[in-house]
């Protein structure tokens, strides 16, 4: 079965994000549980809290279902000790506000060594970070992102992400995220049937798919290998429908949380609807 649903608001409080996800039509959702452009944020209210829980018993979401993601200035990489120290704290808080919400996942981008590092001390670092992190954390695994390889991000080939993976101590606790915009734009060719098939069989072959706990759904607006991350509604990309209906037709996918992140919110409804459509043609 599929899971399918979109990166909703969680403005005025995380107890609002289960309701803004239930009203789109979503089985699944992803949230920040802090603003994610600030290094600091209030600590979760108690009150908060249960009312997340019980919102989402309510509207029937599943922690394995639920995506969060954590803030977009954390760089687990980071060349430098003052810059990677105070990503470490911020991380950590996003896992224990996980841990508070009774949330299983938390999603995340690798990293960058800002050019001042070579790939393979960022990716060690990285891995590191996530070692401290789950030695302080229980329950909630950290899942890694693929990235579209902008700038000097780490995390757009699958040979990145398994090289993290390989340094992780406790691998029952760490997964991955495939973002299908940062995917294409990274040089994986899902446009096209063999493209997809190829791509399929590499992930397989390089991480493994007991290491997928999650998708984020995206056209693209930039050509294959283009290591731009511009997002586009689905089938108004350079990736097309046919990626999105080769996926809702593919059993491998099922069970996870599957995450619009496409930048017409208006659309959601009308997205996910047509999403489980192409998923029930199977």
């Amino acid at each position: 079965m599929k899971y399918i649903g979109a990166h909703v608001s969680a403005s005025g409080g995380v107890e609002n994000a289960p309701v803004n996800a239930h009203t789109i039509g979503a089985k699944a959702f992803a949230l920040f549980t802090k603003n994610q452009r600030q290094w600091q944020s209030p600590p979760l209210s108690d009150k908060s809290i249960q009312a997340f829980k019980e919102r989402c018993e309510q509207y029937g979401f599943a922690p394995e279902h639920i995506l969060p993601h954590d803030s977009y200035l954390i760089n687990l990489g980071h060349p430098q000790e003052e810059g990677l120290a105070k990503s470490r704290a911020a991380f950590l808080d996003e896992m224990q506000r996980c841990e508070q919400l009774g949330l299983k996942l938390l999603n995340f981008h690798p990293g960058s060594h800002l050019k001042e590092i070579s790939m393979d001390e960022c990716l060690s670092r990285i891995a590191e970070s996530i070692n401290q992190t789950l030695d302080k954390t229980q329950g909630v695994t950290a899942v890694i992102e693929n990235t579209a390889g902008q700038g000097s991000n780490v995390g757009f080939q699958f040979e990145h992400l398994a090289a993290i993976i390989d340094q992780v101590e406790d691998k029952s606790r760490v997964g991955v995220c495939i973002d299908s915009c940062h995917a294409f734009a990274g040089g994986y060719d899902l446009a096209t049937a063999e493209g997809y098939e190829q791509t399929w069989k590499d992930f397989d072959r390089i991480i493994g798919f007991h290491y997928l706990r999650g998708m984020h759904l995206n056209d693209a607006k930039k050509g294959l290998n283009s290591r731009v991350d511009r997002h586009d509604s689905l089938g108004a990309g350079v990736l097309g429908i046919g990626f999105f209906e080769r996926l809702m037709q593919d059993p491998r996918f099922d069970n996870i949380p599957l995450i619009l992140e496409t930048p017409d919110e208006s659309l959601w409804p009308q997205e996910i609807s047509r999403l489980y459509e192409l998923a029930a043609a199977r």
